[in-house]
């Protein structure tokens, strides 16, 4: 398929979507019934271990971003003993 054939089709795309109606009390009736979706979701209970993993993960990630940055230089070697790759990534400020 060629690209000319794609963007065709993309000219002719109609929406079908409520959403997308020229009605406004179409539009609103799908809003209210996708908001009414929404909000029937149970709440969700949390745990104590929840909490627990949350304040974990945070002081992880405080730890590290204190750390001084480095930069990294990586030599891989073959069988043979010469340098397959090198790769370098020097530190950013």
């Amino acid at each position: 398929m060629s690209e000319m054939t794609r963007l065709s089709e993309l000219g002719q795309f109609q929406p079908r979507s409520p959403l997308a109606s020229d009605d406004d009390a179409v539009r609103a009736q799908s809003l209210r019934l996708l908001a009414r979706g929404l909000g029937e979701n149970k709440p969700v209970h949390r745990r104590m271990s929840d909490m627990l993993s949350v304040v974990l993960a945070l002081s992880a990630r405080t730890r590290r971003m204190v750390l001084p940055r480095v930069s990294v230089d990586v030599d891989v070697f073959d069988p043979a003993g010469r340098r397959a790759l090198r790769m370098y990534m020097p530190q950013q400020d």
